[in-house]
C-alpha cells in the first residue's frame, strides 16, 4: 500500500472509531505526544485526547457517521501533511441531517513504519448552532 493509501486509510479509521464511540482506539492513531485540536477544546497524549473526545460525547447521542471527502496529501519522507473536508450525518426525529461540517488541517509522520497524527486541527464551520 502506497504512503497515501495508508493516510487515507488513518483518516477512515479515526472516523469509524470516533463514531463507535472509541475514544481510546481513535487516541492510538495519534502519537504519544500528539495533539488534538477541536471548536470544544485540546487533548494533547493519547490519554488527554480520549479524555477530551469522551467530553464532548456527553449524553445519549443520535446514531452519526462523519464523512471525509476532499483529501489532499502532500508527502515529505516520513512526515505529511493532509488536508480534507468533514460532515457529520446524523439521525433527528425528522430523518437524516447535516448536523455539522468544516475542515481538517492534519500534521502526520511515519512512526514505526505507521502513519500517525502527530496534530489534527478541526475547524467546525458548518452547524445549526455555532459555537
Amino acid at each position: 500500500m502506497s504512503d497515501k493509501d495508508e493516510i487515507r486509510e488513518l483518516l477512515a479509521r479515526y472516523c469509524f472509531a470516533l463514531d463507535a464511540d472509541g475514544f481510546e482506539e481513535m487516541a492510538a492513531l495519534f502519537t504519544p505526544d500528539g495533539v488534538w485540536q477541536t471548536a470544544f477544546g485540546t487533548g494533547t497524549g493519547r490519554a488527554g485526547i480520549a479524555a477530551q473526545a469522551r467530553s464532548i460525547a456527553t449524553g445519549p447521542r443520535p446514531r452519526r457517521v462523519h464523512l471525509t471527502t476532499n483529501i489532499v496529501i502532500d508527502l515529505d519522507g516520513d512526515t505529511a501533511t493532509a488536508r480534507s473536508n468533514w460532515a457529520l450525518v446524523q439521525n433527528t426525529p425528522d430523518g437524516p441531517a447535516i448536523g455539522s461540517g468544516g475542515s481538517y488541517s492534519d500534521r502526520l509522520t511515519k512512526l514505526d513504519g505507521r502513519w500517525l497524527f502527530k496534530h489534527r486541527t478541526i475547524d467546525r464551520y458548518i452547524a445549526a448552532e455555532q459555537s
